[in-house]
């Protein structure tokens, strides 16, 4: 089995024939279970409204389930609550975070109070981290 196949393919992206059923179950309860500040990123981002870049919600690649994710500019968008701030959330993200890296995907963290308070400035950065610039 080649490296590529055993970190689940291109950029660790599982088609989704081939992801375990946990990887899908769980996927689909988190579109279904999303907090308040996904929902407010994901109304911001759906259907290619932020200059027309396309995210897919909670996707999987490699073993993780990622929050958002652009996989034409290879880029995974995670919100993050208190439990992330804690030391063994925060290590846990710095190996997930890693492992997405080694596999070519850039991660951009926000905490959700961020999201909440200031969605224009989460969606510039975004657009930043995709090399697009921000019109006035």
């Amino acid at each position: 089995m080649s490296a590529s196949a055993d970190r689940g393919g291109e950029h660790g992206i599982i088609p989704k024939y081939r992801q375990p059923r946990h990887l899908r179950t769980n996927a689909k309860r988190l579109r279904k279970d999303m907090t308040e500040a996904e929902r407010q990123l994901w109304n911001a981002i759906r259907a290619h409204r932020l200059d027309g870049i396309g995210f897919r919600r909670q996707m999987p690649i490699a073993k993780y389930i990622v929050d958002f994710a652009s996989p034409e500019y290879r880029l995974i968008v995670e919100l993050d609550g208190s439990q992330h701030g804690k030391t063994p959330g925060r290590l846990a993200d710095r190996e997930r975070d890693l492992m997405l890296s080694h596999l070519g995907w850039k991660v951009l963290r926000f905490w959700n109070v961020d999201v909440m308070a200031d969605l224009d400035g989460v969606c510039r950065k975004i657009m930043n981290a995709c090399g697009r610039e921000i019109r006035a």
